[in-house]
This record gives C-alpha cells, structure tokens and sequence, in this order.
C-alpha cells in the first residue's frame, strides 16, 4: 500500500524531482494545491525555521505526513545576503530577473576572486503537524557569482552562479547535471536515506 506524503509547495518541478526519487520506497507526493492548501507566511530568520512553518501547516491542514523545503542564496561579500529573502530580495513581487538586477548591482566593483557564493537548501520530514523530531536534511552548492547572465535554463539566480567544476553557470547545466551538483539534490539524498530507514524500521 502507498504512502502519501504531501509536499509543502505548488512547484510542480519539485513535485516530479520528489515523486520519482521516492518511488522506490512506496511513497506518493502530492502537492498541497491539491488540498486547497494556502500559501503560509515565512517568518522565520533562518531556512530551517522556514521549512518547518511550512511544513507543519501543510500537515495541520491536510491531516498527513508534510515534507518542505527552504532554499536560497548565500552571498559572502554581501554578508549573507540575500540569504532567507532570496526570493524577495528586490521586493515582495520581484521577479527572478528582478532579484539577479539587484544583486548584480550590489556586487558591482567586487572583484570576481571576491564574488564567492553559496546556495543553501533545507528539506523538512515532519510525520504530523506536532512531531517534536522532524528529519531535517541540509545541503550546500558552492559556486561564484558571475558579472553578467548566462544561460537558460534552471531558475532564480541559476544564471549568474558560476560553476567552476563543469565550467559553466548554474543555467547551463542540464537537468541531470544540475540534480547530481545542487544544495537540493544533496539534501534530497540525504532525506531519501533517512526516509529508507523510517521504512525499513516501520516494517519490522
């Protein structure tokens, strides 16, 4: 019999990655927008505050186990920056292209041996809305900021994170590539690992 799990997000990208790593496991995704569940407000200073707000609310209203995930960027010459607003950096509405504006325009004069930068990903496991000891998994892509964008694929700051390994950005990466490189795909990894053992101890 499978599991459902919901996941804290209408993204349906997010969706099909968890979906076909969880497969193996018995386990079903299903996005929250299938329950009608709102968008919640993140008010937490850190990713791992994030996640587990979204997470809970997306268990307290659909009655099921809620898997969440807060990510973004990490700037070092920008102290952290933009950090837990990655997504809102240049304004509540701001598009993707919005917020790369902005942070090209904050690291203007920074040389590019200083334009180091970090992409952060924290997936949360909560099995009810009260679970006092959810699995949190956390994941790290390090990488450069770039002076001007390139590439088409990915999405938010995709084409200006420069990746020094495949020689690239972000947004040049097939899909497969970026999976195997990312803060995501790490913490993905891991959450599947400790996901397995929740199985393997639930069957014995």
């Amino acid at each position: 019999m499978s599991r459902k799990i919901v996941l804290a997000t209408g993204n349906k990208g997010k969706v099909a990655e968890l979906s076909q790593l969880l497969t193996p496991l018995n386990i079903h995704i299903v996005p929250q927008s299938e329950f009608n569940v709102s968008e919640v407000a993140e008010t937490g200073t850190t990713f791992v505050e994030n996640a587990i707000i979204k997470a809970r609310y997306a268990a307290k209203i659909t009655g099921l186990p809620a898997i969440a995930d807060d990510s973004g960027l990490a700037v070092d010459a920008l102290g952290g920056a933009p950090g837990v607003y990655s997504a809102r950096y240049a304004g509540s509405n701001a598009t993707d292209s919005d917020n790369i504006d902005k942070l090209l325009h904050s690291l203007s004069g920074i040389a590019p041996v200083k334009r180091q930068a970090r992409f952060l990903c924290v997936l949360v496991y909560m099995r009810s809305s009260e679970d006092p000891t959810p699995i949190i998994c956390q994941g790290e892509w390090h990488g450069e900021i770039t002076v001007e964008r390139s590439g088409e694929s990915g999405f938010g700051y995709d084409p200006v994170f420069w990746v020094a390994q495949k020689k690239c950005t972000s947004a040049q990466l097939t899909k497969e590539q970026k999976n195997a490189l990312s803060h995501r795909g790490k913490a993905l990894q891991q959450l599947l690992v400790k996901l397995s053992d929740n199985v393997e101890k639930a069957g014995e």
